[in-house]
């Protein structure tokens, strides 16, 4: 049973966003602080994990104060610290997790850790509740492409995940093959609206009863597209490349998603995780079960990439079932989410 009032203090620090939040009652927002180390990591094209810790280690303290302040809360007005325990890069996690261990222990503040896939799922819930069981959870992200049954609060059953690169990581090879700017899936995302899904490339639906996913085949077919007509003098309109990958992409998920939920007789279907952001992928879930019982829940733009409030709420989940970290919790980058 969830206490009265109760306030929980979320960080997260897993790849390059150093973030702190003050969540109430596992669904109401009281603050959300993010400092975002894009600008850094654009010119290296993809984030570098030494100047990723190095940009938590500066900030950590910064954001947990301005969380704190804006949410106008004490540390005697906590009744929990819920941290990133993976997964992750090891030493942004272990900023987070130290930084967390140590308020703990100063304030008498218990302590939760929280898978990060678990806090991108309860980033729903801070904008409508997540109450309809069994539910369906789509992950898409830069390292994670999954289709998550859940049949109860904090119960995560992986019935699909991709057998090679996630989606987001595709978006991310094919916009750096198109010299985009880092991020690239939003530039990709933009293209593609101003292009035509004409050029043919594949679509990996693999054996027909698989709910997983592989976009390394569709990644190479762009690849060789754009090399092929190199070799024989054509130019390829980038926005027609951009929204024909893109088409790709989306029709797996969204299908896979569907016939999924309606296999498993979900109430209710909850996207998850940065490319959760994207525009194509957003209408098209929308418009796919546009006609059914089953409800569809996708976060804002802001609670789509990494922050700390979807932490908080993922933490008041775990808060309520008892679970307590102690001082010996560590960063797992390769933490499970099933084993959680």
């Amino acid at each position: 049973m969830q206490e009265k009032n109760e306030i929980i203090l979320g960080i997260e620090t897993s790849c390059d966003e150093t973030a702190a939040a003050i969540v109430k009652n596992g669904t109401e927002l009281l603050s959300n602080v993010v400092a975002s180390q894009i600008e850094s990591h654009k010119r290296f094209g993809g984030v570098v994990p030494e100047i990723a810790s190095r940009h938590h280690v500066e900030q950590i303290t910064i954001v947990i104060e301005e969380a704190m302040k804006e949410a106008g809360v004490e540390f005697a007005d906590l009744s929990a610290i819920a941290v990133t325990e993976g997964p992750g890069l090891v030493g942004a996690l272990l900023i987070g997790v130290n930084s967390a261990k140590a308020l703990a222990l100063a304030h008498s503040i218990p302590l939760v850790s929280v898978h990060h896939i678990a806090g991108h799922i309860y980033a729903n819930r801070l904008q409508e509740p997540m109450e309809e069981f069994p539910l369906l959870a789509l992950v898409v992200s830069g390292g994670h492409t999954e289709l998550i049954l859940m049949e109860e609060h904090g119960s995560y059953e992986i019935i699909g995940e991709t057998r090679d690169d996630a989606a987001g990581e595709a978006y991310d090879k094919v916009a750096r093959t198109l010299k985009l700017p880092y991020p690239g899936g939003p530039h990709i995302d933009k293209m593609a609206a101003e292009g035509s899904p004409v050029i043919d490339l594949p679509r990996a639906w693999l054996e027909a009863d698989s709910f997983d996913f592989s976009f390394s085949g569709l990644k190479s077919a762009v690849i060789n597209t754009l090399h092929n007509a190199k070799q024989r003098g054509i130019e390829i309109n980038p926005n027609d490349l951009a929204a024909s990958f893109q088409e790709s992409v989306i029709e797996v998920l969204v299908e896979k998603t569907y016939r999924a939920a309606r296999e498993y007789g979900v109430k209710q279907v909850v996207v998850a995780g940065g490319v959760a952001a994207n525009r194509g992928l957003r209408g098209r879930l929308t418009d796919r079960f546009a006609n059914t019982e089953i409800r569809v829940s996708i976060p804002p733009l802001w609670l789509c990439t990494d922050n700390a409030a979807m932490i908080a709420a993922a933490g008041s989940i775990e808060y309520q079932k008892g679970k307590r970290a102690d001082m010996k919790l560590n960063g797992n980058p390769g933490l499970e989410l099933e084993a959680f």
